[in-house]
């Protein structure tokens, strides 16, 4: 079920993860259902959304309207990104380094599905730490929130970077 895709409106929805939560009840176990998205434009913004519910497909929808709700625009330049940067999250570490153009995306499977939604196309990725899923997107969206334009970083510092 991991990595599904989607297209709508304009957007592009990968599905990073499903899990599933069963309670123990008088006649059983009653199964509830977990999924988290990866929502973008393939221009340069991006969100993750969380959704649950008692199927699979409306958890996927709720995931997917929460994404669109959160959408926050990243630096890009071209088809990479304008430097080295490193994302936090929990125990998941993730280093992003921009690549010369006909790369492609080097990477795992939830950075991927970052990267892909964005629209970056050459992207060199390494994951250190936990390996979850969940963290390892949170932790590349914190990273290319951080991403500064040069012409962004002289305005802050007051100079001339050429």
């Amino acid at each position: 079920m991991a990595n599904e895709e989607s297209t709508q409106g304009g957007l592009v929805d990968k599905v990073v993860k499903i899990k599933r939560c069963a309670a123990v009840v008088k006649g059983g176990r009653r199964f509830s259902f977990a999924a988290m998205v990866v929502v973008g434009d393939g221009s340069g913004r991006v969100a993750w959304g969380y959704g649950k519910a008692n199927e699979v497909p409306p958890a996927v929808d709720k995931a997917v309207k929460d994404g669109t709700r959160k959408l926050k625009p990243i630096q890009l330049n071209g088809t990479t990104i304008p430097h080295e940067i490193t994302g936090n999250f929990g125990a998941a570490r993730v280093v992003l380094v921009p690549a010369s153009p006909g790369t492609g995306v080097i990477a795992g499977a939830a950075v991927r599905a970052v990267c892909e939604a964005c629209g970056i196309r050459d992207i060199l990725t390494k994951s250190f730490g936990t390996s979850n899923s969940t963290n390892v997107v949170k932790a590349t969206i914190a990273a290319l929130m951080n991403l500064r334009s040069q012409g962004e970083v002289e305005r802050l510092r007051g100079v001339s970077l050429t």
